[in-house]
């Protein structure tokens, strides 16, 4: 989960599902605009690492998607912040992507690539660790 639900959080949607295909994986955002392809330099990174956002389109964090999540993974603090304070019943499943590097992803819309090359650096590390836990559970 991220704001607008085309950069960071389709990235990282894309990760974790193609990493745990019998798990249902799903992105969506705080302010999302609704609707809109990912974002083509997020597209382009991608389809480098072998993984389409070609279908995806942003949607908006809502009751439902929060209350059938088993993990709702942010972007970085604020947004945790956010989550838990618009839906209580939440708080115990809501953690950052890169929560065990005690890091947040900066947002990289409208920055440029290197700025989508660095956001991604952090998503492949935290997508990776989170993989690691659920397969665990999962198993």
């Amino acid at each position: 989960m991220c704001i607008g639900n085309i950069c960071r959080s389709p990235m990282a949607e894309g990760l974790v599902a193609a990493a745990l295909p019998g798990v249902q994986i799903t992105s969506a955002g705080l302010q999302a605009m609704a609707g809109q392809r990912a974002d083509p330099i997020a597209c382009e990174l991608m389809d480098a690492r072998g993984i389409s956002l070609e279908k995806h389109r942003a949607r908006q964090l809502n009751l439902d998607m929060c209350q059938r999540a088993d993990l709702i993974l942010v972007m970085d603090r604020e947004q945790r912040r956010t989550v838990q304070e618009r839906y209580l019943f939440a708080a115990g499943k809501v953690f950052r992507l890169c929560e065990f590097g005690d890091q947040d992803v900066p947002d990289p819309y409208r920055a440029g690539r290197s700025a989508f090359e660095r956001s991604l650096a952090l998503i492949e590390g935290g997508a990776q660790q989170w993989v690691k836990r659920i397969s665990r559970v999962s198993s």
